[in-house]
């Protein structure tokens, strides 16, 4: 997985990869997003329009949905990147582009939880620092996704050659058929790949001082503007991911078959698996109802008084 990338034949085709950009995992990832997005956009409107005087709604079922999906959201970005860096030698820009755009998504899921649940994670130091070093690690991880797509775009990497061609200049070999309309798209996107990599330092910095301060200063306006800009910052990722995906868009690669378009089991599981909120909404629904005292033969003594006969032994030491 480690190898060292081929970089002096540039094919003219690349495989497809369902697995990072198949129909069901794009759903997936974009269905769950968006349903952590809704839960907590609920959760702070209810939160602005209560008034002072209200009984305050503790809304325990939503809360802790949105706290599985808050945790959900920064292992998934963490764990895609971390799974496209190992196979930076395989890997082409446009599926490692698919990968930052979808990680961009979890983090801007992510913080779109973390702030309906800071109060939460205030009350307790050890799972507030350790969603700060998840936070600094998904932020590292999306700085050098960065900068590998700007050394892409710089030097001019053929879309068909692995993205750890970026560091064999030597071996890159300019894509032909180059125009003065290609290079100035390619100005924009580097302005554009610049600015998000400000974006989220930005973001990472106001998160960390959002979620350690003791003081929350119009704690229901940082709330409603950082949920919306969180709410456009996935929906832009989103939007282009789409666009971009064989599934649903057009690839800026030519790829050698439909397989990304092709439901397989694989796709199929990644949908099954948004069945799982509906049961963790259901098992917290039973948790807060009464339990039941235990039957009478649950109660019984394990021995039932019949060590009572059996001889004692003394200790002789």
């Amino acid at each position: 997985m480690l190898s060292i990338p081929s970089c002096t034949v540039v094919p003219q085709q690349v495989p497809s990869d369902a697995g990072i950009a198949g129909a069901g995992v794009l759903l997936s990832s974009t269905i769950t997003a968006g349903l952590a997005l809704i839960m907590s956009a609920s959760l702070v409107f209810q939160e602005f329009m209560r008034s002072p005087r209200s009984k305050s709604n503790p809304s325990t079922i939503r809360r802790k949905l949105i706290n599985g999906y808050s945790d959900q959201q920064i292992m998934v970005g963490i764990g895609i990147q971390s799974v496209g860096l190992v196979k930076t030698s395989t890997l082409v820009p446009y599926h490692f582009f698919i990968i930052w755009m979808l990680s961009l998504l979890s983090m801007a899921t992510h913080n779109a939880t973390l702030l309906t649940l800071v109060r939460d994670f205030q009350r307790d130091r050890v799972l507030r620092w350790l969603r700060q070093l998840l936070m600094f690690v998904n932020l590292a991880l999306s700085c050098v996704y960065g900068v590998f797509v700007l050394q892409s775009k710089i030097k001019g990497l053929p879309n068909t050659l692995p993205i750890g061609c970026v560091w064999a200049a030597d071996a890159v070999v300019p894509e032909p058929g180059s125009d003065e309309k290609s290079m100035s798209a390619g100005g924009l996107d580097y302005v554009g790949t610049i600015v998000t990599i400000a974006g989220n330092v930005v973001v990472f910095v106001l998160a960390t001082w959002y979620l350690q301060s003791s003081m929350q200063r119009w704690f229901k306006t940082v709330q409603l503007v950082g949920l919306v800009l969180m709410a456009g910052i996935a929906i832009g990722a989103a939007v282009r991911v789409f666009l971009l995906s064989q599934a649903f868009g057009n690839p800026d690669v030519t790829l050698s078959d439909q397989g990304e378009k092709s439901w397989s089991f694989g796709q199929l599981l990644s949908m099954l698996m948004l069945i799982l909120p509906v049961v963790s909404a259901i098992e917290i629904m039973r948790g807060e109802i009464k339990v039941p005292p235990p039957l009478e033969e649950d109660i019984q003594p394990l021995f039932d008084g019949q060590m009572e006969d059996s001889p004692k032994v003394v200790n002789r030491f």
